[in-house]
């Protein structure tokens, strides 16, 4: 099973009470299986002598419909949804639609060195107060995790107090390397314990990702196994490849990598990615999300499977042809081991 070996010190000059996701946590983020698919209750099927466990699971998937011209669909109806899985067309025994909702945002910052480069975090700080401020309802929770240097400290659990979420960004401060897939790696799991049915993690990064332990494949397959789409943001991203080459962890540190890793990381969750390089694009790109996050459907069903490990493939569809609909690729049923 793979170990994160790298644990530091967190910065002295960030000075928060928080805590770290340390190297026992992501052991446990891969070995759990909440995906809100853990299985309500197993059922023994007995045949001539033979046994086997059968679990059954309740899975939750976020939907977004959308037309050619990609503006949002709000006006469907548990009919007009088909669901399913390996194929297999499943009954919805869950539906809602409601635009004023409440969220429990988790947003990811990534606060590494190189994000302190071409004033990157200082206008994705402002970015983050403009969400705060303006676009954050009363009734939405959020929470702040930023990752640098192989950690991942959370900086504010869920809260909707806006005065302390301007003062923990105010203090945070670039350092370390990026262990970018690490990151995603173990913040869904945390982003699973949001109060509301419509959670979402939202992540801002450069992309630049050389410090990590898991790789990107581990890193998308630990993620999809929590229904929390992931919204990702890549601001400024280095075109250059002789400039990434001073950061080269990988061969795919590449500006063409970085940008398939990002919009793998969106698409395998059910969320999207934007790829921005001027400050008021970003914020434009953050009041996009939070737009879209009203327009979200929730759909729920059953799943039976008797086999551990095993890649189950979600896929909605609806009637009209004219629609097109995003959501969570898939899951895995049972116990999985690390890539």
């Amino acid at each position: 099973m793979l170990k994160i070996r790298k644990l530091r010190k967190i910065t002295p000059s960030i000075k928060r009470k928080a805590f770290l996701l340390s190297a026992a946590l992501i052991l446990f983020f891969t070995a759990l299986i909440n995906v809100s698919t853990q299985p309500s209750y197993a059922q023994e099927k007995k045949d001539k002598g033979i046994s086997h466990t059968v679990a059954v699971s309740a899975i939750s998937i976020a939907v977004t419909v959308y037309d050619k011209k990609g503006r949002y669909i709000n006006h469907l109806t548990k009919e007009d949804f088909f669901v399913f899985e390996n194929d297999e067309k499943k009954d919805i025994t869950y539906f809602s639609h409601d635009f004023k909702a409440p969220l429990s945002l988790t947003i990811l910052l990534d606060v590494s060195g190189s994000m302190d480069l071409q004033d990157k975090l200082k206008e994705s700080k402002e970015s983050l107060k403009y969400l705060a401020a303006s676009l954050l309802d009363l009734d939405d929770e959020f929470s702040l995790l930023i990752f640098a240097d192989g950690e991942v400290e959370v900086a504010m659990n869920f809260s909707n107090n806006k005065n302390y979420f301007l003062e923990v960004l105010d203090r945070t401060e670039a350092y370390g390397q990026t262990a970018l897939n690490d990151a995603v790696a173990v913040t869904p799991e945390f982003a699973n314990k949001g109060e509301n049915e419509k959670r979402a993690i939202l992540l801002i990064t450069d992309g630049i990702e050389n410090d990590s332990q898991y790789s990107h494949y581990q890193a998308v397959e630990i993620a999809r196994r929590v229904d929390i789409p992931i919204y990702t943001i890549g601001y400024k991203i280095p075109l250059s490849d002789q400039y990434l080459k001073k950061y080269k962890h990988s061969p795919s540190l590449t500006s063409s990598g970085i940008i398939y890793s990002l919009e793998r990381f969106s698409r395998a969750t059910g969320g999207k990615a934007f790829f921005i390089n001027q400050a008021e694009e970003l914020k434009t790109a953050i009041k996009e999300i939070k737009r879209e996050l009203g327009y979200q459907y929730i759909l729920g069903y059953t799943s039976y499977s008797d086999q551990e490990n095993e890649y189950r493939e979600i896929k909605v569809t609806t009637p009209k042809k004219k629609y097109k609909v995003r959501t969570r690729e898939g899951y895995y049923s049972g116990e999985k081991k690390s890539p």
